[in-house]
């Protein structure tokens, strides 16, 4: 995404020192933010949990991220278009 914080010359600088590059992605494209695809995951867990209690909701949503793998996240960058080195 473009927030102002993510985009700062702080950031940028940062990111650079750490070997990365900077490519900004156009406005509103969920499609090219892997996050979005993980929010997705997320909120679909949720609506099968269905939580009714806020103790429920905690619970509901750790065991979600938890859920998540290393290898959806690899392939949600590619999905996004990312190339990613292998490890």
């Amino acid at each position: 995404d473009n927030l102002s914080s993510h985009t700062s010359p702080r950031a940028v600088k940062c990111i650079e020192q750490a070997g990365a590059s900077v490519l900004y992605l156009p406005p509103y494209s969920p499609d090219l933010n892997p996050i979005e695809k993980i929010f997705s995951k997320v909120k679909s867990f949720l609506r099968s949990a269905a939580a009714r209690t806020q103790a429920e909701l905690y619970d509901a949503i750790a065991f979600a991220l938890e859920t998540i793998t290393p290898t959806d996240c690899r392939n949600v960058f590619r999905s996004c278009g990312y190339r990613l080195r292998e490890t």
